[in-house]
């Protein structure tokens, strides 16, 4: 399994001279399997770099995208992205939908004429949408599992497994609490029950999730100072993402959907001080910070 990060960044494009080095593109993960069959997690502004280089292959692509919820940062590359625009050209977009809220709907809403100038039902490849709840499906020689996480609306984090190898992609995720989910109405009520059901922590469900995963994508917006100011918002701090990554055994923990004002030092900062938590910790797992263009094999 190989992976290429094209988009890194947190709720909102960062481009500038202090974003370089982690990158200012929105959520945009490449994972490729054994066949070089293509999957791709979200359609952030990074999907648009993964497409260019599609192309310049001039091979036709089948592929599939998982989209983790339908906020702008994690769909707003989706017009963007050329191999949508070519005909031979087949996507299979998975995500989850509401009754009031279907996922061609949530693609095609954007494309609207008001906003943008080509419509859903121009485009020239060939489009499959298949919803998903909380379930494991195929995909090429792998399979897909997904989990509702703790995130306004609702939002899927996903886990592939081929061959022996995982990787848990769980970009939006905020620690479950049962008192804030009591007071913050913010997440779908379906979701907030599923955790409020479990005995003793609820982000039990998160931790078997991630159980031995070879690699963990974790949304890690906020220092733990700043979480204080942004409880609800539906994101991490970097202590829970490295007990997450603890609780499930995971070999290797990749800090991700950087917050939108923290530039490169900051992020170095924050990766440091993890590194520190992990020795201090006596953790034992590999940690780094997602930047774009980074890959890793295993």
């Amino acid at each position: 399994m190989k992976v290429k990060f094209w988009g890194t960044r947190g709720s909102l494009p960062t481009p500038g001279k202090e974003t370089v080095r982690y990158g200012g593109n929105t959520p945009c993960v490449e994972v490729r399997l054994h066949k070089n069959n293509l999957v791709v997690f979200d359609a952030g502004t990074g999907i648009r770099g993964l497409g260019d280089e599609l192309m310049a292959t001039g091979e036709s692509i089948k592929a599939f995208l998982a989209i983790s919820h339908p906020h702008w940062d994690h769909i707003h590359g989706f017009p963007f992205f050329k191999p949508l625009y070519i005909s031979g050209n087949e996507f299979t977009i998975i995500g989850a939908q509401t009754r009031n809220l279907r996922l061609r709907q949530m693609i095609s809403d954007q494309m609207n004429k008001v906003y943008f100038p080509i419509q859903l039902n121009e485009l020239k490849a060939k489009i499959r949408f298949h919803p998903v709840r909380e379930e494991t499906i195929p995909i090429f020689e792998a399979t897909l599992s997904s989990i509702y996480v703790n995130h306004p609306a609702f939002a899927l984090g996903y886990r592939l497994n081929v061959g022996g190898k995982s990787l848990v992609y769980i970009s939006d995720n905020e620690p479950f609490d049962r008192e804030v989910a009591r007071s913050v109405k913010n997440v779908d009520k379906n979701i907030v029950e599923k955790y409020l059901a479990v005995k003793g922590d609820p982000n039990q469900r998160i931790f078997d999730f991630a159980r031995g995963a070879d690699i963990l994508i974790h949304d890690t917006t906020y220092t733990p100072e700043e979480y204080v100011n942004h409880v609800g918002w539906g994101h991490s701090h970097y202590l829970f993402s490295l007990k997450i990554a603890d609780e499930a055994g995971v070999k290797r923990l990749v800090l991700f959907h950087h917050e939108q004002s923290h530039n490169d030092d900051k992020v170095d900062e924050i990766l440091s001080k993890c590194l520190g938590e992990i020795r201090n910790r006596n953790y034992r797992f590999e940690c780094l910070a997602a930047a774009e263009g980074m890959e890793l094999e295993w």
